[in-house]
């Protein structure tokens, strides 16, 4: 269902799923911060990606609060991708599908409507993230794929691998 600000939302339980703003930056920090799952970074950094990557990230709002996100960006070396680097969902709004939701509105967000192809890292550690891509890659028909790409020993810090999830290729 579209209300009449051109923002796509659910009646069921009223979540608007729009791109951000910068308003919404510091928001999606907390969130990060909320989940407990997610690996924050700095404020500014969400900032930059409410404003100069908006158009590749999605937020869920339910009562003018964010309650999930899709953060992502397209990669300049695979222009034929969307990158998904983090999902997000308060634990109160866990278990009602909003993931999925928000993954299949991210994907069709006009500036990643023409991807073949999803991507995104997921740690070792992560069997809801994985399942999560699984799951975009049935309910959209497409093969996920998962291969070596962030080994431990690439990172600074002890850090479990993060492999690539390649979820495609769909329709264009």
């Amino acid at each position: 269902m579209t209300n009449p600000a051109g923002k796509s939302t659910d009646s069921k339980d009223s979540i608007i799923l729009r791109t951000p703003t910068a308003s919404d930056g510091a928001a999606l920090w907390q969130l990060v911060k909320a989940t407990g799952e997610l690996e924050p970074n700095t404020a500014y950094c969400y900032l930059l990606l409410a404003t100069d990557f908006a158009d590749t990230c999605l937020v869920a709002e339910a009562a003018g609060q964010i309650v999930g996100a899709v953060i992502g960006y397209r990669p300049p070396r695979e222009p034929d991708a969307a990158f998904v680097w983090q999902v997000g969902v308060l634990p109160d709004y866990r278990g009602l599908g909003l993931g999925l939701r928000m993954l299949t509105a991210w994907r069709d967000l006009p500036a990643n409507r023409n991807c073949r192809w999803v991507t995104a890292t997921v740690a070792d550690d992560n069997p809801a993230s994985q399942s999560l891509f699984q799951r975009l890659a049935h309910s959209a028909g497409v093969e996920c794929t998962v291969n070596p790409h962030f080994t431990a020993d690439l990172f600074p810090v002890a850090h479990p691998a993060e492999p690539l999830h390649r979820i495609g290729p769909f329709s264009l």
